[in-house]
């Protein structure tokens, strides 16, 4: 689904216009990259949790040339999913 899906199905049997709810989308999402941004982390409560994630150095090797590389430390975002949202998926 993209984005346009999404906003489309949300604004089906409601009262907001297509471009009313792409704006509150929006906002969700640049508020929710803020968040995580700062190091914090954003719980939707059934439905998952939003988390920063610290990845230590290390070593990896290139798939195509089979060359030894160092990868450096980095953050990543990670989603954990809610009680509510595995149960759905797995009905």
């Amino acid at each position: 689904m993209t984005t346009k899906e999404l906003v489309a199905r949300v604004t089906d049997g409601t009262a907001y216009q297509q471009s009313q709810v792409a704006t509150i989308l929006r906002k969700t999402l640049d508020t929710i990259k803020r968040e995580l941004a700062n190091g914090g982390q954003v719980q939707i409560m059934g439905f998952g949790t939003f988390e920063v994630k610290e990845r230590n150095a290390r070593t990896g090797i290139n798939p195509r040339t089979g060359e030894v590389i160092q990868l450096p430390a980095h953050k990543t975002p990670i989603f954990r999913a809610g009680k509510s949202l595995k149960e759905a998926v797995n009905i």
